[in-house]
Protein backbone atom coordinates (compact mmCIF):
# COMPACT_ATOMS: atom_id res chain seq x y z
CA UNK A 1 0.00 0.00 0.00
CA UNK A 2 1.14 3.74 -0.68
CA UNK A 3 0.19 6.54 1.83
CA UNK A 4 0.80 9.65 0.65
CA UNK A 5 1.53 12.40 3.79
CA UNK A 6 2.38 15.97 3.59
CA UNK A 7 1.29 19.40 5.05
CA UNK A 8 1.51 22.79 5.23
CA UNK A 9 2.08 25.78 7.82
CA UNK A 10 -0.93 28.27 8.54
CA UNK A 11 0.96 30.94 8.61
CA UNK A 12 0.87 33.66 5.85
CA UNK A 13 -1.58 33.53 2.39
CA UNK A 14 -0.55 30.57 0.20
CA UNK A 15 1.22 31.66 -2.63
CA UNK A 16 2.04 30.39 -6.29
CA UNK A 17 5.18 28.28 -5.53
CA UNK A 18 2.71 26.77 -2.78
CA UNK A 19 0.47 26.15 -5.54
CA UNK A 20 3.06 24.61 -8.17
CA UNK A 21 5.43 23.33 -6.01
CA UNK A 22 3.17 21.13 -3.76
CA UNK A 23 -0.99 21.67 -3.94
CA UNK A 24 -1.49 20.83 -7.20
CA UNK A 25 0.96 17.85 -7.22
CA UNK A 26 -1.66 16.71 -4.11
CA UNK A 27 -4.23 17.32 -6.42
CA UNK A 28 -2.58 14.70 -9.11
CA UNK A 29 -1.70 12.28 -6.10
CA UNK A 30 -5.21 12.18 -4.30
CA UNK A 31 -6.98 9.40 -6.67
CA UNK A 32 -3.49 7.55 -7.19
CA UNK A 33 -2.74 7.14 -3.04
CA UNK A 34 -3.94 7.05 -0.03
CA UNK A 35 -3.28 10.45 0.61
CA UNK A 36 -2.95 12.66 3.61
CA UNK A 37 -2.89 16.52 3.68
CA UNK A 38 -2.45 18.44 7.26
CA UNK A 39 -2.81 22.03 7.87
CA UNK A 40 0.24 21.73 10.18
CA UNK A 41 -0.75 24.17 13.21
CA UNK A 42 1.84 22.62 15.84
CA UNK A 43 4.64 23.72 13.74
CA UNK A 44 3.53 27.06 13.25
CA UNK A 45 3.59 28.09 16.74
CA UNK A 46 7.71 26.89 16.85
CA UNK A 47 7.51 30.73 16.40
CA UNK A 48 5.60 33.52 17.95
CA UNK A 49 1.18 33.18 16.90
CA UNK A 50 -1.61 35.33 17.44
CA UNK A 51 -4.10 33.02 18.11
CA UNK A 52 -6.55 34.76 16.83
CA UNK A 53 -4.93 35.01 13.67
CA UNK A 54 -3.90 31.37 13.57
CA UNK A 55 -7.56 30.62 13.68
CA UNK A 56 -8.09 32.49 10.40
CA UNK A 57 -5.02 31.08 8.56
CA UNK A 58 -6.23 27.48 9.25
CA UNK A 59 -9.40 28.24 7.43
CA UNK A 60 -7.86 30.10 4.94
CA UNK A 61 -5.09 26.96 4.28
CA UNK A 62 -7.90 24.14 3.87
CA UNK A 63 -10.22 26.61 1.59
CA UNK A 64 -7.68 27.04 -0.77
CA UNK A 65 -6.72 22.97 -0.33
CA UNK A 66 -10.61 22.85 -1.34
CA UNK A 67 -10.30 25.20 -4.29
CA UNK A 68 -7.23 23.91 -5.83
CA UNK A 69 -8.86 20.58 -6.32
CA UNK A 70 -8.34 18.30 -3.24
CA UNK A 71 -11.59 16.49 -2.39
CA UNK A 72 -12.28 15.60 1.66
CA UNK A 73 -14.01 12.39 -0.61
CA UNK A 74 -10.77 11.70 -2.19
CA UNK A 75 -8.56 12.48 0.82
CA UNK A 76 -8.26 13.27 4.17
CA UNK A 77 -7.29 17.19 5.32
CA UNK A 78 -7.66 18.06 8.84
CA UNK A 79 -5.70 20.57 11.10
CA UNK A 80 -2.47 18.48 13.01
CA UNK A 81 -3.59 19.97 16.31
CA UNK A 82 -6.63 17.48 16.06
CA UNK A 83 -4.98 14.57 16.61
CA UNK A 84 -3.01 13.87 19.77
CA UNK A 85 -0.62 11.31 18.10
CA UNK A 86 1.33 13.70 16.20
CA UNK A 87 2.64 15.15 19.97
CA UNK A 88 2.60 11.89 21.41
CA UNK A 89 4.59 10.43 18.80
CA UNK A 90 6.63 13.16 18.70
CA UNK A 91 7.75 13.09 22.21
CA UNK A 92 8.22 9.18 21.63
CA UNK A 93 10.70 9.79 19.09
CA UNK A 94 12.49 12.18 20.42
CA UNK A 95 13.51 9.99 22.58
CA UNK A 96 15.00 7.88 20.25
CA UNK A 97 16.83 11.09 18.34
CA UNK A 98 20.37 11.73 19.02
CA UNK A 99 21.20 15.30 19.26
CA UNK A 100 23.70 15.48 17.21
CA UNK A 101 20.86 14.68 14.51
CA UNK A 102 19.24 17.60 14.99
CA UNK A 103 22.62 19.60 14.94
CA UNK A 104 22.98 19.15 11.80
CA UNK A 105 19.79 20.15 10.50
CA UNK A 106 20.66 23.38 8.40
CA UNK A 107 16.83 24.85 8.83
CA UNK A 108 17.07 25.28 12.48
CA UNK A 109 20.54 27.20 11.40
CA UNK A 110 19.10 29.26 9.13
CA UNK A 111 15.59 30.39 11.22
CA UNK A 112 17.38 30.86 14.57
CA UNK A 113 20.03 33.02 13.38
CA UNK A 114 22.00 34.77 15.29
CA UNK A 115 19.63 34.39 18.46
CA UNK A 116 19.94 30.18 18.26
CA UNK A 117 20.77 30.48 22.26
CA UNK A 118 16.92 32.03 22.77
CA UNK A 119 15.54 29.85 20.03
CA UNK A 120 13.11 27.31 21.55
CA UNK A 121 12.69 23.99 22.00
CA UNK A 122 9.73 24.04 19.76
CA UNK A 123 11.47 25.11 16.98
CA UNK A 124 14.92 22.70 17.32
CA UNK A 125 12.90 20.13 17.52
CA UNK A 126 10.82 20.55 14.39
CA UNK A 127 12.28 17.84 13.13
CA UNK A 128 10.92 15.21 15.41
CA UNK A 129 7.56 16.37 14.95
CA UNK A 130 7.53 16.06 11.21
CA UNK A 131 9.09 12.55 11.75
CA UNK A 132 6.20 11.92 13.92
CA UNK A 133 3.72 13.60 11.36
CA UNK A 134 4.74 11.30 9.14
CA UNK A 135 5.37 7.70 10.68
CA UNK A 136 2.00 8.03 12.80
CA UNK A 137 0.34 7.28 9.73
CA UNK A 138 3.05 4.81 8.06
CA UNK A 139 3.02 6.80 5.03
CA UNK A 140 5.23 5.67 2.68
CA UNK A 141 5.77 8.51 0.36
CA UNK A 142 6.50 12.37 1.60
CA UNK A 143 6.18 15.25 -1.12
CA UNK A 144 8.30 17.68 -0.60
CA UNK A 145 10.33 20.45 -1.91
CA UNK A 146 14.02 19.99 -2.26
CA UNK A 147 14.66 22.11 0.92
CA UNK A 148 12.45 19.60 2.85
CA UNK A 149 14.71 16.30 1.87
CA UNK A 150 16.59 16.49 4.72
CA UNK A 151 13.94 16.41 7.10
CA UNK A 152 12.65 13.01 5.27
CA UNK A 153 16.21 11.75 5.55
CA UNK A 154 16.27 12.66 9.33
CA UNK A 155 12.96 11.19 9.85
CA UNK A 156 13.74 7.84 8.05
CA UNK A 157 16.85 7.87 10.14
CA UNK A 158 14.59 8.43 13.68
CA UNK A 159 12.12 5.41 12.18
CA UNK A 160 15.09 2.95 11.72
CA UNK A 161 16.22 3.77 15.30
CA UNK A 162 13.10 3.09 16.96
CA UNK A 163 12.84 -0.32 15.01
CA UNK A 164 16.07 -1.35 16.11
CA UNK A 165 15.13 -0.22 19.33
CA UNK A 166 11.83 -2.56 19.45
CA UNK A 167 13.49 -5.34 17.78
CA UNK A 168 11.37 -5.16 14.67
CA UNK A 169 11.17 -3.38 11.12
CA UNK A 170 7.77 -1.37 12.84
CA UNK A 171 7.69 1.66 10.96
CA UNK A 172 8.37 2.15 6.98
CA UNK A 173 11.70 4.53 5.85
CA UNK A 174 9.64 7.10 4.21
CA UNK A 175 10.76 8.12 0.39
CA UNK A 176 10.75 11.37 -0.41
CA UNK A 177 8.49 12.51 -3.58
CA UNK A 178 10.52 15.72 -5.25
CA UNK A 179 8.89 17.14 -7.91
CA UNK A 180 11.53 17.87 -10.51
CA UNK A 181 9.90 20.69 -12.28
CA UNK A 182 8.66 23.62 -10.35
CA UNK A 183 9.45 22.56 -6.89
CA UNK A 184 11.31 25.51 -6.34
CA UNK A 185 9.67 28.98 -7.04
CA UNK A 186 12.06 31.62 -6.21
CA UNK A 187 10.73 35.48 -5.24
CA UNK A 188 10.06 37.63 -8.00
CA UNK A 189 12.72 40.66 -6.39
CA UNK A 190 15.43 37.77 -6.41
CA UNK A 191 15.90 34.83 -8.25
CA UNK A 192 18.38 33.70 -6.15
CA UNK A 193 15.59 32.69 -3.22
CA UNK A 194 12.72 30.59 -2.69
CA UNK A 195 9.43 32.60 -2.86
CA UNK A 196 8.37 32.75 0.55
CA UNK A 197 5.32 33.74 2.99
CA UNK A 198 7.65 35.37 5.50
CA UNK A 199 9.21 37.54 2.69
CA UNK A 200 8.84 41.57 4.21
CA UNK A 201 8.10 42.51 0.39
CA UNK A 202 4.86 41.34 -1.07
CA UNK A 203 5.82 41.84 -4.85
CA UNK A 204 7.90 38.81 -3.93
CA UNK A 205 5.04 36.27 -4.35
CA UNK A 206 2.10 35.89 -5.73
CA UNK A 207 -0.08 35.37 -3.43
CA UNK A 208 -3.75 32.75 -4.14
CA UNK A 209 -5.56 35.67 -3.16
CA UNK A 210 -4.27 38.37 -5.19
CA UNK A 211 -6.68 39.44 -7.52
CA UNK A 212 -6.21 40.13 -11.54
CA UNK A 213 -4.77 43.77 -11.36
CA UNK A 214 -2.58 42.68 -8.81
CA UNK A 215 -0.85 40.28 -10.44
CA UNK A 216 -0.41 41.97 -13.50
CA UNK A 217 1.23 44.37 -11.36
CA UNK A 218 3.55 42.15 -9.91
CA UNK A 219 5.02 40.39 -12.47
CA UNK A 220 5.64 43.82 -14.72
CA UNK A 221 7.89 44.84 -11.17
CA UNK A 222 9.09 41.36 -11.37
CA UNK A 223 12.92 42.14 -11.18
CA UNK A 224 14.87 40.92 -14.83
CA UNK A 225 18.32 41.84 -16.16
CA UNK A 226 19.67 43.66 -19.24
CA UNK A 227 20.16 40.78 -21.33
CA UNK A 228 18.43 40.83 -24.86
CA UNK A 229 16.11 38.07 -25.48
CA UNK A 230 14.37 35.39 -22.75
CA UNK A 231 16.51 32.29 -21.71
CA UNK A 232 17.13 29.28 -18.75
CA UNK A 233 20.60 30.07 -17.15
CA UNK A 234 19.88 29.72 -13.30
CA UNK A 235 23.54 30.71 -12.77
CA UNK A 236 23.60 33.80 -15.21
CA UNK A 237 19.73 34.89 -15.13
CA UNK A 238 18.04 33.55 -12.27
CA UNK A 239 14.84 35.76 -12.36
CA UNK A 240 14.49 35.21 -16.60
CA UNK A 241 14.79 31.29 -15.56
CA UNK A 242 12.55 31.74 -12.17
CA UNK A 243 9.71 33.59 -15.16
CA UNK A 244 10.30 31.04 -17.57
CA UNK A 245 9.63 28.18 -15.06
CA UNK A 246 6.91 29.84 -13.71
CA UNK A 247 5.25 30.46 -17.12
CA UNK A 248 5.74 26.58 -18.40
CA UNK A 249 4.53 25.13 -14.94
CA UNK A 250 0.95 27.41 -15.89
CA UNK A 251 0.76 26.84 -19.04
CA UNK A 252 1.77 23.08 -18.57
CA UNK A 253 4.63 23.00 -21.38
CA UNK A 254 8.33 21.83 -21.12
CA UNK A 255 10.56 24.55 -20.04
CA UNK A 256 11.99 24.20 -23.24
CA UNK A 257 8.96 24.62 -24.95
CA UNK A 258 8.41 28.12 -23.43
CA UNK A 259 12.12 29.05 -23.92
CA UNK A 260 11.42 28.43 -27.13
CA UNK A 261 8.33 30.59 -27.57
CA UNK A 262 10.10 33.71 -25.95
CA UNK A 263 13.71 33.14 -27.10
CA UNK A 264 13.20 36.56 -28.80
CA UNK A 265 10.79 38.26 -26.60
CA UNK A 266 10.90 41.78 -24.74
CA UNK A 267 10.93 41.42 -20.59
CA UNK A 268 7.74 43.71 -21.25
CA UNK A 269 6.14 41.13 -23.83
CA UNK A 270 7.25 38.27 -21.98
CA UNK A 271 5.80 39.51 -18.12
CA UNK A 272 2.34 40.09 -19.63
CA UNK A 273 1.67 37.04 -21.57
CA UNK A 274 3.07 35.67 -18.25
CA UNK A 275 0.68 37.91 -16.30
CA UNK A 276 -2.71 36.67 -18.73
CA UNK A 277 -1.44 32.89 -17.96
CA UNK A 278 -1.69 33.40 -14.77
CA UNK A 279 -4.53 35.37 -14.04
CA UNK A 280 -6.50 32.75 -16.31
CA UNK A 281 -5.28 30.31 -13.97
CA UNK A 282 -5.45 31.35 -10.43
CA UNK A 283 -8.76 33.48 -11.05
CA UNK A 284 -11.38 30.54 -10.12
CA UNK A 285 -9.21 29.37 -7.42
CA UNK A 286 -9.58 32.77 -5.83
CA UNK A 287 -12.95 32.99 -6.51
CA UNK A 288 -13.72 29.89 -5.11
CA UNK A 289 -11.45 30.32 -2.06
CA UNK A 290 -13.90 33.16 -1.69
CA UNK A 291 -17.03 32.05 -1.52
CA UNK A 292 -15.70 28.86 1.15
CA UNK A 293 -14.66 31.26 3.37
CA UNK A 294 -18.40 32.81 3.52
CA UNK A 295 -18.70 29.73 4.95
CA UNK A 296 -16.59 28.59 7.87
CA UNK A 297 -18.90 26.00 9.43
CA UNK A 298 -18.49 23.86 5.91
CA UNK A 299 -14.56 24.34 6.52
CA UNK A 300 -14.92 23.48 9.83
CA UNK A 301 -16.99 20.17 8.98
CA UNK A 302 -14.43 19.47 6.46
CA UNK A 303 -11.42 19.57 8.94
CA UNK A 304 -13.32 17.86 11.50
CA UNK A 305 -14.23 15.06 9.63
CA UNK A 306 -11.09 14.38 7.89
CA UNK A 307 -9.17 14.41 12.10
CA UNK A 308 -11.91 11.96 12.67
CA UNK A 309 -10.08 9.96 9.77
CA UNK A 310 -6.31 10.56 10.64
CA UNK A 311 -7.12 9.58 13.73
CA UNK A 312 -9.22 6.22 13.00
CA UNK A 313 -5.29 5.43 10.99
CA UNK A 314 -3.10 6.75 14.04
CA UNK A 315 -4.70 5.44 17.01
CA UNK A 316 -4.26 1.53 16.15
CA UNK A 317 -0.35 2.53 15.36
CA UNK A 318 -0.45 4.14 18.58
CA UNK A 319 -1.63 1.39 20.30
CA UNK A 320 1.21 -0.40 18.66
CA UNK A 321 3.78 1.69 19.59
CA UNK A 322 2.88 1.91 23.53
CA UNK A 323 2.64 -1.67 23.52
CA UNK A 324 6.31 -2.04 22.17
CA UNK A 325 7.58 1.06 24.51
CA UNK A 326 6.06 -1.14 27.39
CA UNK A 327 2.96 1.41 28.58
CA UNK A 328 0.43 -0.32 30.92
CA UNK A 329 -2.35 -0.27 28.89
CA UNK A 330 -5.34 0.73 31.45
Amino acid sequence: MTRVFSGIQPTGNLHLGNYLGAIRQWVAMQREHESIFCIVDLHAITLPQDPAALTQSTREIAAAFLACGLDPAACIIFPQSAVQAHTELGWILGCHTPMGWLNRMTQFKEKAGKQRDNASLGLYGYPVLQAADILAYKATHVPVGEDQKQHIELARDIAGAFNRAVGQEFFPLPEPIIQKESARIMSLRDGSKKMSKSDESDYSRINLTDDADTIAKKFKKAKSDMIEGISFDVEQRPEASNLLQIYAALSQQTLEQTAQQFVSASFSQFKQELADVAVAHLAPITKQMQHLLKDTAYIDDVLRQGAEKAHAIAEPVMQDVRRLCGFLAL
